[in-house]
């Protein structure tokens, strides 16, 4: 017997046998169940995915002695005449080769005649719309008001080229492309079946390379049983196909990660010695990484059609890209893929975009930078001043080599401050000026402004309730009668007892002239002015700060 090529060899015979079509076998199925069959049906859809198939198996189950849940024996003698091509009931033309006004003249003046053995006589033309436009208008009326025993099926790849007349009288039913896993699943079914040894990789290829066409794809397994024999291995594949290996893919996207600069030039030097097409490596990178991306957007594997193999390695990859630098790197890419059909020299473009694309540096979001900072001021540590104050600065243990904390730690956002009563002693200037230093540590973690300016006076010594400072700068005074209710609050807080701060009289040395002195009152006025304006308020309560002319 002579060699049948796989594509003819399994078509199918049933409606159940139709892969990825499920939509429209089952419609039928249903019409023929309940005799509610058209005079015209138009299959459309690309090449390969089953639409003269099914024509041929609803024909013969119109047609069938015997159906089974409407589906065609295939043992009746109306169903082995058509499995034999001798059937004068079931007529198959091609539209390209019969495209002419009289063949279709000559099908009108056929169809009067009533079938010979079977229930209706059914014309099958393929590529319909190769047919001319007056054949179309030829066949308008026949097609419109056929008689009963008549049944017209149209195929086609173009269906944007069959006149609106035609469709709208015709039930139209539209063919996907056959999806990868029902693919494989089924070349794993002819392999087996014809004893050939193939692994999961190799079919993946294969069911890739033939893009939704299932008569493509037997086709290409023909082709590589040719070449393997009876065990197909991916890289024996891969090198008749002279398909780029998908490791080298990967290769790209770690480099990115490494900022490995050099295997630029190393992927670009194996695609040149290779023969790879440039184009269809930018191709597969962009495929790449949309694979990576719908692992980042979904954390899972099931939007990618590859092999297994594969599947695991695009899962470590979860957590190392972001969104932003994934929808980058790929609008770079679909530019690329547009220049190179353009240049001149392509393998110097490749080598140029892995580099730009290897160098490309991480962005942030403001989103990102905002998640930052609140982390940053969470780690914050916030202090109290604590009893250990008193024993830290006292005369016997101020010079020690260890003196224990002056602050304890508190939960972040407690803002309270605790002290003890300050205590006189023998070293009582030395241990004022530390004191104030800690207050003034204090008060920067709020106002740096009032912090700065208190840090800028002299501070003296303590009588009754007043805190007596010196500072001969007018600025600073100012900023001091600004904020004196909280600077006072913040004193007594800290010293645990009524203290207030109180300018010192000035000594002779340092006596005010006239001119000063009008200066000083002007800011005095001007201080109490801005007392009145509540917007001033509220900036210099929040800030610390002054106002300056």
């Amino acid at each position: 017997m002579n060699y049948v090529v796989t594509a003819r060899k399994w078509r199918p015979n049933r409606f159940d046998e139709v892969i990825g079509q499920e939509h429209i076998t089952i419609t039928l199925k249903n019409a023929i169940k309940n005799n509610k069959i058209a005079h015209a049906y138009i299959f459309a859809g690309p090449r390969g995915v089953g639409k003269t198939t099914t024509a041929r198996i609803l024909a013969k189950a119109l047609n069938c002695r015997s159906p089974q849940d409407a589906e065609p024996c295939n043992n009746c003698e109306m169903c082995n005449s058509f499995n034999s091509s001798q059937s004068l009931d079931i007529i198959e033309i091609d539209g390209a080769s019969n495209r002419r006004i009289d063949e279709i003249r000559t099908l009108r003046e056929s169809v009067k005649y009533a079938p010979t053995k079977g229930k209706y006589k059914v014309y099958i033309i393929d590529e319909v719309h190769m047919l001319t436009t007056e054949s179309f208008n030829a066949l308008l009326k026949t097609l419109e008001e056929p008689p009963e025993h008549t049944i017209f099926i149209f195929a086609t790849t173009d269906v944007q080229k069959v006149p609106l007349t035609i469709i709208s009288r015709c039930q139209r039913f539209d063919f996907r492309r056959i999806e990868l896993t029902p693919m494989k699943n089924l070349l794993k079914k002819i392999a087996n079946e014809e004893k050939i040894e193939i692994d999961d990789q190799s079919l993946t290829i294969i069911a890739k390379k033939a893009d939704g066409a299932l008569r493509d794809a037997e086709s290409l397994f023909d082709q590589i049983v040719a070449f393997s024999g009876h065990k197909i291995e991916a890289q024996n594949l891969s090198s008749m196909l002279n398909l780029i290996d998908e490791d080298v893919l990967f290769i790209i996207s770690d480099s990115i990660l490494e900022k490995k600069f050099i295997s630029g030039f190393e992927v670009t030097k194996q695609i040149y010695e290779k023969g790879w097409n440039f184009i269809d490596f930018a191709n597969g990178l962009i495929e790449h990484f949309r694979n990576i991306l719908t692992v980042i957007l979904s954390g899972k594997i099931d939007f990618i059609e590859c092999a297994e193999i594969y599947k695991e390695k695009y899962l470590d990859y979860k957590n190392k890209f972001s969104e932003s630098d994934l929808l980058r790197i790929l609008n770079y890419l679909n530019k690329t893929q547009q220049e190179l059909r353009f240049t001149q020299n392509q393998k110097l473009k490749i080598e140029v975009a892995l580099c730009s694309l290897i160098g490309l540096e991480k962005s942030s979001t403001i989103k990102d930078a905002i998640e930052k900072i609140e982390e940053a001021k969470k780690k914050v540590t916030h202090y109290s001043v604590s009893d250990n104050l008193k024993q830290a600065y006292s005369a016997e243990n101020l010079f020690n080599e260890e003196p224990k904390p002056l602050f304890t730690k508190t939960e972040p956002g407690i803002n309270s401050i605790t002290a003890t009563p300050f205590i006189n002693n023998e070293n009582g200037d030395l241990d004022l000026t530390k004191k104030w230093r800690s207050f003034i540590d204090i008060i920067n973690q709020e106002k740096m402004i009032i912090g700065s300016a208190l840090s800028n006076i002299k501070v003296h010594n303590i009588e009754g309730k007043n805190l007596n400072f010196h500072s001969a700068d007018a600025s600073i005074n100012n900023i001091i009668i600004q904020n004196e209710k909280y600077i006072n609050e913040k004193l007594s807080d800290f010293w645990g007892q009524n203290i207030s701060l109180n300018n010192m009289v000035i000594n002779s040395g340092q006596i005010k002239t006239s001119q000063q002195e009008n200066k000083t009152d002007k800011n005095f006025k001007r201080i109490k002015d801005q007392k009145e304006n509540p917007l001033i308020v509220a900036i210099l309560n929040e800030l610390g700060g002054e106002e300056i002319e």
